[in-house]
């Protein structure tokens, strides 16, 4: 993977807070303002975007971890820009900084890590799941 990314590489995109962002849960909303949980789905993407760019057509990307420090809240209508730094790259895993910005106000930081394996390794690991009980 380091011969095709380079610590220090960035991928980004902006994001507009809708109604399926808000904050709420099976008994409702709780605030009208963009969830952690619809965060983390923004920040894998920023950070999945590297695998997109690099990937062989018998690779795909999996996730490995995840962490959000959400500092902020960003409004329904509210853009975010999210933007994913490459920190580290071990073997097969990038370790990726996520900053989240609106109005010039920091929204959130986060770390994601993604592993890129062949399509058939993923297949196997899934396939063993299935065959415990």
């Amino acid at each position: 993977m380091r011969d095709r990314l380079k610590i220090g590489e960035k991928r980004s995109f902006l994001h507009k807070v809708s109604a399926i962002d808000i904050a709420a849960f099976d008994a409702g909303n709780v605030h009208p303002v963009c969830s952690t949980f619809s965060l983390a789905k923004y920040i894998e993407w920023t950070s999945r975007i590297f695998i997109i760019d690099i990937k062989h057509d018998d690779e795909e990307g999996i996730g490995t971890m995840l962490h959000i420090d959400h500092l902020s809240p960003a409004l329904q209508g509210q853009e975010i820009y999210f933007e994913a730094t490459v920190s580290s790259i071990d073997n097969n895993e990038l370790i990726c900084e996520v900053l989240m910005t609106s109005e010039n106000r920091l929204i959130a930081r986060a770390q994601t890590g993604q592993k890129l394996m062949k399509k058939t390794r993923i297949d196997e690991i899934f396939s063993s799941l299935g065959n415990h009980k």
